[in-house]
C-alpha cells in the first residue's frame, strides 16, 4: 500500500503581520476588580436591597442625630403637654407623662440597635470559634460538641433568655446582651462547622499543615477567614431576630428599665393607651418593623451577591 505525501504550500500572505485593529482581540474587556468590589457591583443590581440599605442608613442617622435636633431630652416631663398629637412643637407627639416621643423613639433606637448589634456579633464570634474547632478536629470532639448543641437547641431559646434575665437581673443593656449571647451562638456554630468541613480538605489547608502550622493557626488564619463571606449574610439575617427579642423582653418587663427608653419599652408603655392614642404605639412598632425588614432584604441581597450561582 503506497502512501501519498502531499506537500503543504504557504502563500506569502500567510505570514503577514497582524493588523493593529486585531491585536487587542485577546484582551479582557472587563476592568480589573477585587472580590469585594465585585460583590458590591452585584449587590447594587438588587434594587430592593439598595433601597433597604439607604433606608437603614437614614434610620441610623436619625438614631444618632435625631434626639439632638428636637430640643428636648428623653426623660424630662412636661405635664402641660400630656398626650399631645404629632405637630409643630412635638413632631411625634408626647406620651402620658408629657415626654417628647421624637426624642424617645430615636434615643430608644440607640439602645435597641446597640443591643441587637452586640447580641449578634458576640455570639457569632463564639459560634465561629466553636464551629471551627468542631469541624477541624472532627471525631469525638465534633460528636461531643454537636450532640451538646443538639440538646441545647431542643429547648426554645426564648426560655433560656427569660430564665437568664431572671437570674442575672433585668434592667440594663449588659444583662440583655449576656442573656442573648449565651443562647445565640449555637446556630452560628453549626453553620460554621459545615463550612469548615468543606474547606479543611482544600489544598491551602494541606499546605499549611505540611509546613508545620498549628491547628489553632490553621483555624484562625486559614479556615475562619474563608467563611466570613457567607457568615456576613448570617449576621445580617440574625440582626432582625435580636431586635425582636429585645423588643419582646422589654415588652414583658425583662428589658431595659425606665427612664432609659427602647423600642420594646415604648411599645409596652403605649399598649396601655392604644385605644385612645394609637400613634404612640404605631410609631415605635413601625421603627421595629422597618428595621427588621431592611436587614432581611439586605441579607437577601448579600446572599445573592456573594453566591456565584445566584448572580445574573
Amino acid at each position: 500500500m503506497n502512501k501519498k505525501n502531499d506537500s503543504i504550500k504557504f502563500a506569502p500572505d500567510d505570514f503577514a503581520p497582524l493588523p493593529d485593529s486585531e491585536k487587542n482581540g485577546e484582551q479582557l474587556a472587563r476592568k480589573k476588580t477585587s472580590y469585594w468590589r465585585d460583590v458590591w457591583r452585584n449587590f447594587r443590581k438588587n434594587k430592593a436591597a439598595m433601597a433597604s440599605l439607604v433606608l437603614m442608613a437614614l434610620m441610623v442617622l436619625l438614631v444618632l442625630a435625631g434626639p439632638e435636633i428636637s430640643g428636648y431630652n428623653y426623660y424630662s416631663n412636661d405635664y402641660s403637654a400630656v398626650n399631645q398629637l404629632p405637630g409643630h412643637a412635638h413632631w411625634f407627639g408626647t406620651d402620658s407623662l408629657g415626654r417628647d416621643l421624637w426624642t424617645r423613639v430615636w434615643a430608644g433606637g440607640r439602645v435597641s440597635l446597640l443591643i441587637a448589634i452586640l447580641a449578634t456579633l458576640i455570639p457569632e464570634l463564639i459560634g465561629m470559634v466553636v464551629g471551627g474547632i468542631s469541624g477541624y478536629f472532627g471525631g469525638k470532639v465534633d460528636m461531643v460538641i454537636m450532640r451538646a448543641i443538639d440538646v441545647l437547641m431542643g429547648i426554645p431559646s426564648l426560655i433560656y433568655m427569660i430564665l437568664l434575665m431572671i437570674v442575672l437581673g433585668s434592667g440594663n443593656i449588659a444583662t440583655l446582651v449576656i442573656a442573648m449571647s449565651i443562647t445565640g451562638w449555637m446556630g452560628s456554630a453549626r453553620s460554621t462547622r459545615g463550612l469548615i468541613l468543606q474547606l479543611k480538605t482544600r489544598e491551602f489547608v494541606t499546605a499549611s499543615e505540611t509546613l508545620g502550622a498549628s491547628p489553632a493557626w490553621v483555624i484562625a488564619r486559614r479556615l475562619i477567614p474563608n467563611t466570613l463571606g457567607i457568615r456576613v449574610v448570617g449576621i445580617t439575617m440574625s440582626l432582625p431576630s435580636a431586635i425582636f427579642y429585645e423588643a419582646f423582653l422589654s415588652y414583658i418587663g425583662l428589658g431595659v428599665t425606665p427612664p432609659t427608653p427602647s423600642w420594646g419599652q415604648l411599645v409596652k408603655a403605649a399598649g396601655e393607651v392604644f385605644r385612645y392614642y394609637p400613634y404612640q404605639f404605631l410609631i415605635p412598632c413601625a421603627c421595629v418593623a422597618l428595621t427588621m425588614l431592611c436587614f432581611n432584604l439586605i441579607g437577601d441581597g448579600l446572599r445573592d451577591a456573594l453566591d456565584p450561582r445566584l448572580r445574573s
